[in-house]
């Protein structure tokens, strides 16, 4: 049995380390020793150190806290890692830059994002469902911009797409997914000519996916701009990030293809491979008539 860590009282009267607490809320808003109703304590979220319950331990069992401490720091250490035990959300596909609004309310993911949040890296995996792994062997980092709480504990949570990765391999913490990653990068190209070809390509792509945008139907275009916001602009340097321009992810999100198509796309490393499977995409949806 554990030391109490920041130990907090509930209205009920009863004391908990407040990351229990926490995870107890997660499942049900009900005090775990009596089971009271603490819905109002859940939705004011004013998890408050007991001062003198705090104080006392760490003046007469300061060696039993210290301890503690050391080992609270060593598991939010543990946390930080950003290429080990990475947190991995399982749900749905996302893209470098472009943004994932979220509804968290399952426990497990409760816990995964309070602590990604802890712990200071904002971040965590996205990955979409394997029925054989668990989750597919690549997928996306997303950071976290704000989280909205909803009175019982729910959230909405604003993210967008940061770097890509591979999975190495697949682990479990407390009911949620992690992993150990590397990260994908694009390979540069350095010879000019070469260079110019993969330019001209990304220019005609970029042409041919704004035509089709403009032509949409009003009603697809308007879902496309209040979820994904507009086309992002022309890049002067294709290469000046290692995930490539910003349009093709844009485009791959949008676009209505296969999540498994999308998948193999978000783990190429070859821009030129990029845009030729976005192109081809265009090239068919724009032979559908009427669309």
């Amino acid at each position: 049995m554990r030391l109490f860590y920041e130990p907090v009282t509930t209205p009920c009267g009863h004391t908990f380390c407040k990351n229990c607490v926490e995870r107890c809320l997660d499942h049900t808003p009900q005090c775990p020793l009596c089971k009271e109703s603490l819905k109002e304590y859940l939705a004011c979220r004013k998890y408050i150190v007991t001062t003198v319950l705090d104080k006392s331990i760490k003046q007469y069992l300061s060696q039993e806290y210290a301890e503690r401490t050391k080992t609270h720091l060593e598991e939010a250490r543990e946390l930080s890692d950003l290429t080990k035990n990475v947190p991995i959300f399982v749900c749905t596909m996302a893209y470098p830059t472009v943004p994932c609004p979220l509804h968290v309310f399952e426990p497990r993911y409760r816990l995964m994002l309070r602590r990604c949040m802890e712990t200071g890296t904002q971040q965590f995996g996205m990955c979409i469902n394997d029925p054989q792994k668990g989750f597919v062997d690549h997928g996306c980092m997303l950071m976290i911009r704000s989280v909205h709480f909803l009175p019982d504990g729910r959230s909405v949570v604003d993210t967008i797409g940061g770097k890509r990765f591979r999975v190495l391999s697949r682990g479990m913490k407390d009911g949620y997914s992690t992993a150990d990653i590397e990260h994908l990068e694009d390979i540069r190209v350095e010879d000019s000519v070469v260079l110019r070809k993969l330019v001209d390509l990304h220019d005609a792509v970029y042409e041919q996916a704004r035509v089709w945008f403009q032509n949409l139907k009003v009603h697809f275009h308007n879902q496309i701009l209040q979820h994904f916001g507009p086309m992002p602009e022309r890049e002067a340097d294709i290469q000046a990030t290692p995930d490539g321009p910003a349009c093709c992810w844009w485009l791959l999100a949008v676009l209505p293809i296969d999540p498994r198509y999308q998948l193999s796309v978000l783990s190429m490393t070859s821009l030129k491979e990029r845009l030729m499977k976005i192109q081809h995409i265009l090239t068919y949806l724009q032979s559908i008539p009427n669309n």
